[in-house]
């Protein structure tokens, strides 16, 4: 069990071409374990169009990654009972190649050159979105191995999962995540260039609020980072082009939303705070 758990160390601020895995906070009894010390991005370079996305499905989960408690560098973690309604906000780190081909915490091999996740607590499997709330890139990820075994940190992606988020070429990234229910992922618009901007998935029960449209990208973006400071809830621009003119509309929107109280609450934060009343839309 030792084993498999280790399989997801703590995590650190690389120096630059590193990954956000510090390898020198993996325990001393793991040293002879990876042929590497030092965790990096892959040497051999990720393909993305090998990058499979991850679509939720019912899991049947066993003993396997999730027994609880269980004690990690001195700390002890609980294992949540079930993944419903689990949010989070913080910051995110990945890891590579030094773990890559070994054990996950459910004895799964891991693959950098695939999206997966660790977390501290979540029921493994289970799936998430994660939403870089940097860039507004948004996907799925499947949890499948246990850390990042650090403070500041919520979750740990692959560097395949990284590349996806737009933060493969630095440490760490600040991000938004969010349980995902099979059937209830959407679709995901996860650009890999950095020009566009992404849409989280839809919920079958989510709901959003738009917050304004501009043809003007700056104003939404003004209008974005305004947003961001009134709630923790992603906010993503939605950009479309308009048919009849072929100029392009950038929509700024806050969700998904399933409450109507939550709704409700952070409409009357931003009338307060004198922006224009949103409006409830469903894609």
């Amino acid at each position: 069990m030792i084993l498999v758990l280790a399989a997801c160390s703590s995590v650190s601020q690389p120096p630059a071409g590193q990954s956000g895995r510090d390898a020198s906070r993996v325990a001393t009894t793991q040293s002879d374990r990876y042929s590497l010390q030092q965790d990096r991005a892959p040497t051999t370079p990720l393909n993305p169009s090998l990058i499979r996305e991850v679509v939720p499905e019912p899991v049947a989960r066993t003993m396997a990654g999730n027994r609880s408690p269980y004690t990690v560098n001195g700390r002890t973690y609980q294992v949540m009972a079930t993944e419903e309604g689990f949010q989070q906000t913080g910051l995110a780190s990945w890891y590579g190649e030094k773990f890559h081909g070994h054990l996950t915490s459910n004895g799964e091999i891991f693959d950098m050159y695939q999206v997966s996740a660790a977390h501290t607590s979540l029921p493994i499997p289970s799936f998430v979105r994660v939403t870089n709330l940097e860039n507004q890139r948004s996907i799925i990820a499947r949890v499948n191995d246990r850390g990042p075994f650090h403070d500041n940190r919520v979750i740990d992606m692959s560097y395949a999962a990284a590349y996806r988020l737009g933060f493969h070429n630095q440490g760490t990234a600040l991000v938004h995540v969010e349980a995902v229910a099979p059937g209830q992922q959407g679709v995901i618009l996860a650009s890999a260039s950095g020009a566009a901007t992404s849409t989280p998935a839809v919920s079958a029960s989510g709901r959003y609020l738009q917050a304004g449209a501009f043809s003007d990208l700056g104003a939404a973006q003004r209008l974005s980072d305004r947003l961001r400071s009134m709630t923790s809830r992603p906010v993503f621009i939605r950009s479309i082009e308009a048919a009849a003119t072929r100029q392009s509309l950038h929509r700024v929107r806050v969700g998904p939303i399933a409450d109507s109280g939550e709704l409700q609450s952070i409409t009357d934060s931003m009338l307060a705070a004198g922006l224009d009343e949103p409006y409830v839309v469903n894609e």
